[in-house]
C-alpha cells in the first residue's frame, strides 16, 4: 500500500515558517538540494495546499531560466510532471499536471491508496499535515532540521491532543549542519501498548 509521507525543512524550535512568514533560512545547499531531488523521486502524487502550490509555481517554467543549474534543472524535470492535487477554497483552476481536491484530505488520501499507481502520497503544508494527522492517516514524518531558532510562525507538528509513536528509521546529517530525520508512525506497537493493562502505583 502507498505510503503517506509529510516532508518539510523545519528550524530547530519545530517551525516550517517563522513568525515574519519567510523560511528563507531553510533555502538548501547543493548538498541538502540533491537530497530533496532523490526524495522526489519517490514520490508518485503531491499534495499541496494554495500558498505552497502558488510557490512552486516556479518550477513549472523553470527550465526556461538560463541562469539555472544542472541540479535545479533536474529538480524541474522531476517536478512539472508529477501529479498534484491542490486544496483550495478560492482557486478556480490550477496549471500544469495538477488538480483542484473535490473532497477533503482523508477523502483524497483514501481515494489515492486505493489507485494501483506506485510512489508515495507526500503531503507538502503543515495544515494539510495537520488534517491528515487528525485521521492518523500520515505513515512517515521526514524532518529536515536547519540550526537555526525562529522564535515562532507556523508549527511543524500539529498542535493537538492526540499521541503518535514513531520508530527513527533513518538520520542523516549533512556537512552544512542540517540534519535530516526520517520517523516511521508505529501503530502496530502502539496498539499492542494498549492491550496491556496499566498499574498505578497503589493497585
Amino acid at each position: 500500500m502507498r505510503s503517506v509521507t509529510y516532508s518539510m525543512s523545519v528550524s530547530l524550535d519545530g517551525y516550517v515558517v517563522g513568525p515574519d512568514g519567510g523560511f528563507d533560512w531553510g533555502v538548501p545547499d547543493e548538498e541538502v538540494f540533491r537530497f530533496w531531488i532523490d526524495e522526489i523521486r519517490e514520490v508518485g502524487v503531491h499534495l499541496l495546499g494554495r500558498r505552497l502550490y502558488e510557490t512552486m509555481l516556479y518550477w513549472e517554467t523553470a527550465e526556461r531560466e538560463r541562469s539555472l543549474d544542472d541540479a535545479e534543472l533536474e529538480w524541474a524535470a522531476l517536478w512539472k510532471p508529477l501529479p498534484k492535487v491542490v486544496f483550495s477554497t478560492t482557486l478556480s483552476e490550477v496549471r500544469g499536471h495538477a488538480r483542484l481536491a473535490s473532497g477533503g484530505v482523508a477523502e483524497e488520501i483514501e481515494r489515492l491508496k486505493a489507485e494501483p499507481d506506485g510512489g508515495d502520497i507526500a503531503i507538502g503544508g503543515a495544515t494539510l499535515a495537520a488534517e491528515a494527522a487528525a485521521s492518523d492517516l500520515i505513515d512517515e514524518y521526514r524532518l529536515v532540521v536547519h540550526p537555526v531558532l525562529v522564535g515562532g510562525g507556523i508549527p511543524y507538528f500539529p498542535q493537538q491532543e492526540r499521541r503518535a509513536d514513531l520508530e527513527l528509521v533513518e538520520s542523516r546529517t549533512f556537512h552544512s549542519g542540517v540534519v535530516h530525520l526520517r520517523y516511521r508512525v508505529a501503530r502496530r506497537r502502539a496498539s499492542r501498548d494498549a492491550a496491556v493493562p496499566v498499574r498505578s502505583p497503589g493497585s
